[in-house]
């Protein structure tokens, strides 16, 4: 509905995102490879075929840990892509 964004990410292998909060939860569908959801206190291995959930205010980074590209498609409750913060680097 006009309330929900949906859209596809590709990861390149050996990749991983910077760490990322959104206003609102998540879901994803791995379409393709494999890797993992790293939060904050925790690393959740993921492949293809497997759904990610992930609650509004975590911290997460997607990693490719495979050979092959990584394909989500991703979902949030939200008429736009949410407000999200991301964790300066550290040194």
């Amino acid at each position: 509905g006009p309330a929900t964004t949906l859209g596809c990410s590709i990861f390149a292998p050996g990749t991983a995102t910077a760490m990322l909060s959104h206003a609102t939860e998540e879901l994803a569908y791995v379409t393709s490879g494999q890797g993992e959801l790293r939060m904050d206190g925790a690393t959740v291995p993921y492949g293809a075929g497997q759904a990610l959930f992930i609650p509004a205010g975590v911290w997460h980074a997607v990693v490719n840990t495979g050979d092959e590209p990584v394909t989500m498609v991703f979902a949030f409750p939200h008429p736009t892509y949410p407000p999200t913060e991301r964790r300066p680097s550290e040194p």
